[in-house]
């Protein structure tokens, strides 16, 4: 079987992106499991060789076809030269630069010119600057695909994470914890992991009180709401268990009891991940006509261009997008 191609977009170009970037792509084995293709600006990726003393090569492609593929080489989709930026700073070419890069990339992944997309993090400061109408990458990618309400799914180890809700205040999560909306995530969160090519799917979603409420002693939501979702689910075929208490649940699904775990708000997700191993949690959108991983940190602008950043998540991001590319078929 060929190697995949990944559209490996290098985010905000005065952020952390370029360089971690660089510093991925300085690693033999990712070339061992696909073809990386950068969609960026090579002139920005030039500057920082030096800085990340890696001994590479810029190869300008205007497609991924031209691509060289092998380590040593890095092949770049180049876009326009950017005309004044500072690593570190806010600036609103550079957020407008950005959103291009993940458009082309989208784009390529829509024609099967590549099979999946990885993502550098973006700046929601500098997207706001350059008028860009997102607020982050899931927006952006929804936008442009035409989707309403995309899922998105952590991946640490051997443990995978649903989100019921994402960027809402935590009384507004609870709003949306409905047992219609659980039966629909859980169906959803399925057929996301079915498209991955997953074939043992038992879920188990978090509890929100402590102890899950213990049978209204400490909150109602759990027998109102999450426990009859899930009812509703099985009763659609789904293979769910809980809620069950969500000082447990990620660890008993970190050692193989569940499959993936639907955690019901924000943070409940992200600390459970982030503390398992902060710099291999991936994220990756579903519900996309085409498949997208990224790193699950920030532009870090305070350490951007000094080429001290580390690219572990980088790197595992592009190899996550390149075991899950062959079973994800375009729709």
């Amino acid at each position: 079987m060929s190697k995949p191609i990944i559209a490996v977009t290098m985010g905000d170009p005065a952020g952390i992106g370029p360089e971690i970037t660089i510093g991925s792509l300085d690693k033999k084995e990712i070339y061992e499991v696909c073809t990386p293709v950068v969609i960026g600006n090579a002139a920005v990726l030039e500057k920082l060789l030096s800085v990340k003393e890696a001994d590479l090569k810029i190869n300008r492609i205007k497609k991924t076809s031209e691509a060289i593929g092998e380590y040593g080489t890095i092949d770049v989709i180049d876009f326009a030269e950017l005309a004044d930026y500072e690593f570190g700073k806010v600036n609103a070419e550079c957020g407008a630069a950005a959103f291009e890069y993940i458009k082309h990339a989208a784009e390529l992944c829509k024609t099967n010119e590549a099979q999946a997309m990885a993502t550098a993090p973006i700046n929601k400061e500098s997207l706001k600057a350059a008028k860009v109408p997102y607020i982050g990458h899931t927006e952006m990618l929804a936008g442009l695909s035409g989707i309403d309400d995309p899922l998105t799914m952590f991946e640490v180890r051997n443990m995978r994470i649903f989100f019921l809700t994402r960027h809402l205040s935590l009384k507004d999560a609870i709003g949306q914890m409905t047992k219609e909306r659980v039966q629909d995530y859980l169906i959803r969160c399925d057929a996301a992991l079915k498209q991955l090519g997953v074939e043992s799917r038992q879920f188990a979603v978090a509890g929100l009180n402590p102890h899950s409420g213990e049978n209204g002693l400490f909150g109602y939501e759990e027998m109102d709401e999450i426990k009859p979702g899930i009812e509703l689910a099985k009763a659609e075929g789904i293979d769910a268990v809980g809620p069950v208490p969500a000082d447990s649940v990620f660890f008993q699904a970190l050692n193989g009891r569940y499959d993936a775990v639907l955690s019901l708000y924000h943070d409940q997700g992200h600390i459970a991940a982030k503390m398992t191993d902060f710099h291999r949690t991936i994220s990756i959108t579903n519900g996309l006509p085409f498949l997208r991983t990224s790193v699950d940190h920030g532009t870090a602008f305070d350490i951007a261009g000094k080429g001290i950043a580390s690219s572990v998540s980088m790197e595992e991001s592009i190899k996550l997008a390149a075991k899950y590319a062959p079973h994800f078929v375009n729709a």
